[in-house]
């Protein structure tokens, strides 16, 4: 342990030294300064982790003002998404559910105008990553809403049209994220690349799980949103039957897949036999 210990040590140093040759002395020393700042003990609660956000957000402010969209493109969103990232992560802490959902919403704020800016065609991954992101940001926005919703006696119409709209947007971005994937006649893949494989399949788990949560007043709608979510149930299951490999990516979603690959049928059955008796 302690040869390796001096190995990595004496290779920190090498590291260190060809930076100072070369120059970069001041600029690493820069660097260490502002890495001493954070502390690497993990935050325990909100103030301890808003802390830390603070101080984050402060170099992304900076990195901000000097990567700008129009000269550094792929910087700039990287910065962007590391300021998304931050609040995402305080979010965490943060234990008012309607203070989280107000994070979750700044992050979307911030990421949905790079969609409008960015050439699919040019900025394919990125584009993906961030339509990902922002669907992920609506569907844990939604979450929160069902959350408070339960806790009132006789939510109002106005948290039910809340709770639907939030779903239909990160409905909609799961969607653009999923037609990424297609081909150029728009078929989708058989096989589903190995970069994409987890999104892919976390993003249709997800598709089945809101069309699932639409509330609605109508039993024919209803009966059409649960076929729908059974589709999307199904093709993780058959899928990962098919690719072995996806199955080990999501374990989880897959077991819940089967699970409600089992249950709707039934549950849809009930709605069938229910409209016919009305």
């Amino acid at each position: 342990e302690l040869r390796a210990l001096r190995k990595e040590l004496d290779e920190e140093e090498s590291v260190r030294k060809k930076a100072v040759q070369f120059g970069t002395g001041e600029l690493c020393d820069a660097i260490s300064a502002v890495e001493e700042k954070v502390t690497y003990l993990r935050p325990l609660d909100f103030e301890e982790a808003r802390e830390l956000f603070l101080l984050g957000q402060h170099y992304v402010f900076e990195a901000k003002e000097f990567f700008q969209i129009d000269g550094y493109v792929t910087d700039h969103i990287e910065v962007v998404q590391d300021h998304s990232a931050l609040f995402k992560v305080l979010a965490f802490f943060e234990t008012d559910m309607e203070r989280r959902c107000k994070m979750h919403k700044r992050r979307i704020a911030m990421l949905e105008p790079l969609i409008v800016d960015l050439n699919p065609q040019y900025y394919l991954l990125v584009n993906r990553q961030i339509q990902f992101e922002i669907a992920h940001a609506y569907y844990d926005m939604m979450d929160l809403k069902v959350a408070i919703a339960d806790k009132l006696r006789d939510p109002d119409s106005h948290i039910v049209k809340k709770i639907n709209n939030l779903n239909k947007s990160a409905l909609k971005y799961y969607q653009l994220f999923l037609d990424s994937l297609r081909d150029p006649n728009k078929v989708f893949p058989e096989h589903i690349g190995e970069d994409v494989l987890r999104p892919a399949m976390l993003a249709k788990f997800r598709v089945a799980r809101l069309y699932g949560k639409i509330i609605t007043a109508d039993p024919k709608k209803e009966l059409e949103n649960l076929a729908t979510s059974l589709e999307h149930y199904k093709f993780i299951v058959d899928y990962c039957e098919k690719h072995p490999e996806a199955a080990r990516e999501i374990e989880v979603e897959l077991e819940l897949s089967k699970e409600m690959v089992s249950l709707l049928p039934t549950k849809m059955e009930r709605f069938r036999t229910k409209m016919a008796l009305t």
